[in-house]
């Protein structure tokens, strides 16, 4: 039998290697970035096209490339960092696989410029698909510059799994923000599409997160400090009123590596148990620095998951040190036993002299005096009607008091069909919002005629429980407000016409320059369906405006949900904006699982779901109800 095992060639090798390190642009900006890093780099700027599948390039005024270096670069396992097997346990560096050149040149077209410190000329290197085109001495600047263009042109498939570039911006973004925050140090610039997105200049681990997530972010902020002889831990958490109900702001650094952890990440929310609401999450920006021999950092292709030799003591230390600074802050309530501040001597009165307080007595006071007076006043009356005398001043006033009072009531029992009369009063019935005062179509028209128009029923806060001739519908009352909002929002949004409530005081929400780039993209969508937005520029967006069927204290829930939904692209990018939206803004107001509705809201919303055009499946293309025939009871009792 033949041999049929062979040596894979290089240029396959190098592609399936570029699948493990670039799965999307994101993946190159991060090799490229953390690479500036590593060359001591002081100043580095980001561009990007397209999202970064057109163009993604990397300037830095680091140390530089000799010709010799730049052409080893591209090489796979060619690497500066590591000498022996040993370093592997003792990184502090970055880039040091040695195959992410290789690997993003084997699927793009790439172009390097370096110059080394103190050389006159550098060196210009292009390549596609991972095969060197053209090298040459060039001038340019002390640095590296690496332009990385049409990405997977020669792996169409792999193109074609990338995601909307809205998506992909904000993988780009994470990416940049990410090895940013690590470094405050160090100056970022980043642009797409002509656009300047960040301008971070060199400053402290505080100041680079304001400067990433807006001036508002600030005061948002608690400090959490800890030293001891396993881990130096340091950074922020976001104070208990600022967690959200999407997981925003979370970053770990390790040795000024970002990574993911979930175990250290449980720590910081039983460090915040009792003070944020359930299904809520904090921000937090943690900074830890460690031994790095007691860090596995080669166990995951992406480095962002590592392993720590002795993670229960670093989970301790981690929770106790947020509670300590929640607790120090005022932020969380702690039993303190130190002398209250609010008990010390004034200044004003301290060299004043003390004065005993007197205690005066009225002797004249009698509780009972009123009762006397009602006595006397009585008595005197009886008198002058046997002898024909005057009253005293006492009796003639408090006569005058009470027929005053006694004059608001006259009249209210003679005529009782007065319009004064309570008992005639009707009280106006409110209809329920989402009527419209229209009657709707029933989707089941054999209803048993003579039955009352309220035969429905709430089970245990979650479904809906209304009869048919035939038997019984049984209605999950969250999928189905979902199905009947999103109807709702997308009928507003293809006519172009909404109900706007106007607000006597306009909202102004921040959020950071990449969220409100997003909202940008969204503010005609928002605008179809009601939000009337006056200003949305920089970090601010100002709100005069509503939807009628969303409350005031709602607006900034649904914002950040909408956000989040977007940045994950969730629902998918196949559909079109005004189809996600839609379906986002039904899924954040849709009535919850657990909410009482009365029988007149119970009625309304099983009218209105047998209304829409699709009343069987929600949004995100689940059952809304189910039915259950007298047969199928009859069944059960056999």
């Amino acid at each position: 039998m033949a041999d049929i095992i062979q040596l894979l060639p290089d240029h396959v090798a190098n592609q399936i290697a570029a699948g493990e390190v670039v799965q999307r642009p994101a993946s190159v900006v991060k090799e490229l970035i953390e690479n500036a890093v590593d060359a001591g780099a002081t100043e580095i700027k980001l561009i990007a096209k397209d999202s970064g599948k057109t163009l993604i390039q990397v300037v830095d005024n680091g140390g530089g490339m000799s010709p010799t270096d730049a052409r080893l670069s591209f090489e796979r396992h060619a690497t500066s960092k590591i000498r022996a097997a040993e370093d592997l346990f003792r990184l502090g560096t970055k880039g040091f696989r040695g195959e992410a050149l290789a690997s993003i040149a084997a699927i793009a077209h790439v172009e390097m410029n370096t110059r080394q410190q103190g050389e006159e000329v550098g060196t210009r290197i292009r390549m596609e698909g991972g095969k060197i085109v053209d090298q040459e001495v060039t001038v340019t600047p002390e640095g590296t510059s690496i332009a990385v263009k049409n990405l997977f042109f020669n792996i169409p498939a792999r193109r074609n799994f990338l995601k909307s570039n809205q998506v992909e911006l904000r993988h780009v973004i994470d990416e940049f923000q990410r090895v940013a925050l690590a470094h405050p140090d160090i100056q970022f610039e980043m642009y797409h599409n002509g656009n300047d997105l960040f301008s971070l200049p060199a400053s402290n681990y505080r100041q680079r997160v304001v400067n990433i997530f807006g001036s508002k972010t600030n005061e948002k902020l608690v400090p959490v400090e800890e030293n001891t002889e396993v881990l130096k831990l340091s950074g922020f958490v976001y104070k208990p009123q600022h967690a959200r109900k999407s997981r925003g702001e979370q970053f770990f650094f390790v040795n000024n590596r970002f990574i993911k952890s979930p175990y250290l990440h449980h720590a910081v929310l039983s460090a915040f148990e009792g003070l944020i609401k359930e299904q809520t999450h904090p921000g937090y920006f943690l900074y830890l620095d460690v031994d790095p021999t007691t860090v596995d950092i080669n166990i995951h292709p992406t480095k962002t998951e590592i392993k720590f030799d002795d993670e229960h003591t670093l989970y301790a230390i981690l929770r106790s040190a947020i509670k300590h600074s929640l607790g120090q802050f005022n932020i969380a309530p702690v039993l303190d036993f130190d002398k209250d501040a609010g008990l010390e001597t004034p200044y004003d009165y301290k060299d004043k002299p003390i004065h005993v307080p007197t205690i005066e007595v009225d002797s004249d006071f009698n509780p009972f005096r009123d009762e006397e007076e009602t006595k006397i006043s009585g008595s005197e009356k009886k008198e002058t009607a046997y002898r024909g005398g005057k009253t005293s001043w006492q009796g003639s006033s408090r006569q005058e008091k009470r027929a005053d009072w006694e004059s608001l009531y006259v009249g209210l029992g003679d005529k009782p069909d007065s319009p004064d009369n309570f008992s005639s009063v009707e009280i106006e019935s409110d209809e329920v919002a989402g009527t419209e005062g229209k009657p709707t179509e029933r989707l089941f028209d054999d209803r048993e005629s003579g039955e009352p128009s309220f035969n429905t029923y709430q089970l245990h806060k979650k479904y809906i429980v209304t009869t048919i001739k035939s038997g019984m519908v049984i209605i999950d009352q969250h999928r189905a407000h979902q199905r009947v909002l999103y109807e709702q929002f997308l009928r507003q949004m293809t006519v172009k016409e909404s109900i706007s409530q106007q607000l006597l005081f306009p909202i102004v929400l921040h959020y950071s320059p990449s969220d409100t780039a997003l909202l940008k993209e969204l503010r005609e969508t928002l605008e179809f369906i009601g939000f009337a937005i006056a200003k949305l520029q920089g970090e601010e967006i100002e709100i005069t405006g509503i939807p009628a069927s969303i409350s005031e204290s709602e607006v900034s829930m649904i914002l950040e949900q909408l956000i989040a939904d977007f940045k994950d692209e969730i629902p998918d990018s196949s559909f079109s904006q005004s189809d996600r939206l839609a379906k986002s803004l039904s899924k954040t107001l849709a009535v919850r699982t657990g909410e009482p509705l009365n029988v007149a809201s119970q009625e309304v919303l099983v009218n209105n779901l047998f209304a829409c055009k699709e009343p069987t499946r929600s949004p995100f293309n689940r059952p809304t109800y189910i039915t259950i025939t007298v047969e199928d009871l009859e069944k059960k009792f056999l």
